[in-house]
Formats: structure tokens, sequence, C-alpha cells
């Protein structure tokens, strides 16, 4: 009677081979994400930082009209030197000759973590040009906005 009871029973859960099956199928979709994931991060946080470093761009454009000279990244609105940011670590200098704001991207995915974003302006024209030379241009989009490897 015991065994009888058992064999109408019908098939309950899961067999291994299924379960394997969607193990490896999870497996295959991480791989693939992943390293999506990861140039998203670091996409997302490069645009952070040069957002951040772009803001100064204004107050050092005032104080060269102005006849003044920049060494500290606080004399154009941005955080010291000293007290970076969750996204950069600044740096200025405007005179006549040369005029550059930096940014050390801080944190982050390792593509851009420790990466420095560079804005220089053409003394002549006024223009402002960017250029990340360690970043691979594929984080940073196209090279009318900054330029990468």
């Amino acid at each position: 009677m015991l065994c009888r009871k058992f064999l109408n029973n019908g098939q309950a859960g899961f067999t291994l081979v299924e379960l394997m099956i969607v193990v490896a199928i999870v497996g295959i979709l991480a791989t693939v994400a992943l390293p999506a994931y990861q140039d998203y991060m670091a996409k997302s946080k490069f645009g952070v930082a040069l957002t951040e470093v772009s803001a100064g761009k204004v107050g050092i454009d005032t104080k060269l009209i102005d006849g003044e000279t920049v060494t500290k990244p606080e004399e154009v609105g941005l955080a010291a030197a000293d007290k970076p940011t969750a996204n950069c670590k600044f740096g200025a200098n405007a005179g006549p000759d040369a005029t550059s704001l930096t940014c050390e991207i801080m944190a982050g995915p390792a593509s851009v973590k420790g990466r420095t974003i560079t804005l220089t302006r053409d003394k002549d024209s006024g223009a402002w040009r960017c250029s990340a030379a360690s970043v691979p241009q594929k984080l940073i989009g196209p090279e009318a906005v900054c330029k990468g490897t």
C-alpha cells in the first residue's frame, strides 16, 4: 500500500539536468552583462567628472578678462585641490600664456579611476579643448566632446 501511494504521485520539482541548464544560461548572461555594465559605469563617472571640471571655465574666463591669474581651483569656484569632491581632484592654472583646468577622476571603475581630464583654453580664440589621454575613446563619446585614446 505504501509503495502504491508513492507510485501514483507525479514528478515534483526539477531534475539536476534542468537546474544545470538554468545555471549555465545565467552564467552566459553574466559573462556578457558584466563588461557592458562596467563600461556604462565608467562612461557615467567620466561624464560627471567632465561636467564638474567644466564649471570652472566661466570662472577662468572671468579672471582672464579682469587681467588676473589663477593658481588654485578654488579661485574659479571649484573645490580646493586638497579637498576633492566624490568625482574630481581639481587643478587650475591661468595666465596670459597658458590656461588649463584638470580633474583627476576619483573612485569609479579601474578604466577611469585616477585618470586625468584636461581642459585647455586657446589664448587667441578663447576656445576650450578637452583631452583625456589615458581614457579609452569608447568611454568618452565622440572626439568632439573630448579626445581620448
